[in-house]
């Protein structure tokens, strides 16, 4: 027999795939969190596995399921992304549990609060000034008073004492005033009243009276009388010259001193219109004639 060489049998060896499976090996590449200095010792022959659970726990396991579940939660978050006017993806805002509409509530109610105050405010404003221009109109319409006569209805002096029992000389007078008031307001009406009307002679108030507290209508003329009397009069020092002025025939000289007040309500009682008229005039009374003493437009001051 023919004796077979060592290259006859590497040559006859059929390179066919009934040859037995041989185990399949794939290279793994160092990872980067690996700590060994040599590079071609992490080189190794890992086996493949065909499930996780066959795999041993080995750190490249872990990654890879960290990468995956990484993937899984990136994918979740992508369907919410949106993109801005610049390219950029916006992530949903994730909004905290808790009810604030207590705080929004407060808020609104603030505003409220001030357009109430605001809008107070500004009626106030427009009322007041309303008011101040209506105050301002009414100020020109001051009563009309015009002093007429004085009728003397009884005059006489003669001795006597005080109350402390010293004789002096007395007086006794009684007459009337006469005399008319005039309201000028168109759109408002007064209350008409005024101080003690006085008859003084030689700074002694010889006979008083009151004019009665009256409501005047707007545009209207009135004629009021006013009662002056004055009994048993001390006058003292005075009571010389009273005599002397009597016996002649000028009368005795006295004065009409009294002030007239006016109030007119042009809105209600927010808006008064007030005014003073002090009236003094004089005159020389004859203690023998009952006529009435007319008064001139002169005799009389009106301030």
């Amino acid at each position: 027999m023919h004796v077979k060489t060592d290259s006859d049998v590497t040559s006859s060896v059929p390179s066919s795939p009934r040859s037995p499976k041989r185990p399949l090996y794939y290279v793994q590449s160092p990872s980067r969190d690996s700590h060994d200095g040599d590079k071609s010792s992490s080189m190794q022959a890992t086996p493949a596995y065909n499930s996780p659970t066959e795999s041993p726990s080995h750190p490249s396991y872990s990654r890879h399921s960290r990468a995956s579940s990484a993937s899984r939660f990136s994918g979740t978050l992508k369907k919410g992304r949106k993109r801005n006017d610049k390219g950029w993806p916006e992530c949903d805002v994730i909004e905290e549990e808790g009810d604030y509409g207590e705080f929004y509530g407060r808020d609104k109610g603030l505003s409220r609060r001030c357009q109430v105050f605001m809008g107070v405010l500004g009626f106030v404003v427009v009322f007041s000034v309303f008011c101040l221009i209506i105050w301002g109109a009414s100020r020109p319409y001051k009563a009309q008073i015009a002093v007429k006569s004085l009728a003397v209805h009884n005059f006489y002096f003669g001795e006597g004492s005080d109350m402390t029992g010293v004789p002096t000389k007395m007086l006794t007078v009684n007459c009337s005033v006469r005399m008319t008031i005039y309201n000028p307001a168109t759109f408002f009406g007064i209350h008409v009243s005024s101080t003690p009307i006085n008859l003084m002679y030689s700074q002694i108030t010889v006979a008083s009276g009151q004019l009665k507290k009256y409501y005047q209508p707007r545009k209207s003329h009135r004629t009021v009388l006013v009662s002056l009397q004055g009994e048993r009069v001390p006058l003292y020092g005075a009571g010389a010259s009273l005599a002397v002025s009597a016996d002649n025939e000028g009368g005795v000289p006295v004065a009409l001193v009294f002030e007239v007040r006016s109030r007119g309500n042009v809105v209600g009682k927010l808006v008064k219109s007030r005014h003073r008229r002090r009236i003094s005039c004089s005159l020389a009374i004859d203690s023998h004639s009952s006529k009435p003493i007319k008064l001139k437009e002169k005799s009389c001051t009106y301030a």
